[in-house]
């Protein structure tokens, strides 16, 4: 049997008559840069995120960066964020000239812990502030504790990002006097930002990414950065870039919205099935960590995108040896990711090489993402566990 790590196509082909016709839409339309397809996205994804402003952007990755430099973020400051993730994330922070300060991470969730980004706080107000934005990562579609993350920024007057590239719809609760509310990623803080990247609960057919705002200044002035600063038209009061979302992109992604809560609710089944199957193969807690969603036991969770499953990362001894054998056994995984982002070769620094992070490097060492796509029928959930369970019998 075969079980990809990811199938667009049935996907496609249940939506292929709508994308044809948007696609086309677009094409006869002759308006090929921004326009009423790009707003219209920007609308129903701020309304989808409890926001108030979105604006449309090329990709995930630009996004961050508008972000920063809409922050006048540069040399000599610091952004405060996690080593285990996707490098954009990093990637940004240096190309604004500014350096990553990271904290570890949360064995359960993967993501940043708030209490050690306290003390990375309290440490940088000691040394001169130079921290001027926090970036947490809700990695793999699960919010990290903004409640506490939030806190912390408004003591120490820092703003914060969302890097939501994998959590589009995920849901983060604060509870406050016994009573629970639940906030969307991307409606937290200053401003969240989103990938489009086609392997994403919400993908295009290429590029794309968005950022959700509730602040009409901040929002504007993304707005201007995403088109070279002008504004209005050949007046430059600002350096910004080519950041436009393609209304190609944009009108894809308006058909797929309408499906998207749909496509959470079954990764989650899939999520909850994997954790069957893995406890009857006597694997669960033994050989085989599997993900937790930590917010899956508050009060009203159930109603709530939780955890979206944007991956389904387990943690396992003899990580590679299994990768392999999976692929030989034609069961589609990889890993999200092999190396900590203060251990990429493009940091040279002594500064980083010294720094240790063990929750986040242990799960770099041991982490291996499974299928977790909506389309996956039960008899491939099955083949997945009980080819990882053949691994570990035969020794």
């Amino acid at each position: 049997m075969n079980v990809p790590l990811l199938d667009l196509k049935p996907q496609l082909a249940t939506l292929r008559p709508q994308i044809l016709e948007a696609v086309t839409r677009v094409i006869d339309s002759t308006g090929y840069i921004l326009g009423p397809e790009v707003t219209t996205l920007e609308q129903n994804i701020a309304r989808y995120c409890g926001a108030d402003h979105g604006v449309g952007l090329s990709s995930g990755t630009d996004a961050l960066l508008v972000a920063l430099m809409s922050l006048d973020i540069g040399p000599d400051d610091l952004v405060l964020t996690t080593p285990y993730t996707f490098f954009a994330t990093m990637g940004t922070i240096l190309r604004v000239g500014a350096q990553p300060l990271f904290v570890d991470i949360e064995p359960e969730s993967f993501n940043i812990d708030p209490e050690q980004m306290a003390e990375a706080l309290a440490a940088d107000r000691r040394n001169g502030s130079r921290v001027k934005a926090i970036i947490p990562v809700h990695l793999y579609g699960q919010c990290a504790d903004m409640q506490r993350i939030m806190a912390l920024a408004t003591e120490y007057g820092v703003p914060v990002i969302e890097d939501a590239a994998q959590a589009i719809g995920a849901e983060c609760p604060y509870e406050e006097n016994g009573a629970v509310t639940w906030h969307r990623a991307g409606s937290m803080g200053l401003c969240g930002c989103f990938s489009f990247f086609p392997s994403k609960n919400l993908g295009g057919i290429g590029d794309g990414g968005m950022l959700t705002a509730s602040d009409r200044q901040f929002a504007e002035i993304v707005r201007s950065n995403r088109n070279h600063g002008a504004e209005p038209k050949y007046y430059h009061s600002r350096v910004g870039g080519n950041f436009r979302l393609d209304p190609i992109q944009a009108a894809v992604l308006t058909v797929k919205l309408a499906h998207l809560d749909s496509w959470h609710a079954a990764r989650r089944r899939n999520a909850d099935r994997y954790r069957q199957l893995f406890g009857e193969a006597g694997l669960a807690g033994n050989e085989v960590t599997l993900p937790q969603a930590v917010h899956a036991g508050v009060q009203g969770a159930e109603r709530h995108n939780h955890h979206i499953y944007n991956q389904f990362v387990i943690l396992v001894p003899e990580r590679d040896r299994l990768r392999q054998y999976l692929q030989e056994h034609s069961v589609g995984c990889e890993i999200y990711y092999p190396l900590c982002l203060h251990q990429q070769e493009c940091l040279r620094s002594e500064r980083y090489k010294r720094q240790s992070f063990p929750v986040a490097q242990q799960a770099a060492a041991r982490s291996l993402a499974l299928p977790i796509f909506p389309e996956l029928t039960d008899e491939q959930l099955v083949y997945v566990v009980e080819t990882i369970r053949k691994f570990y019998r035969a020794g």
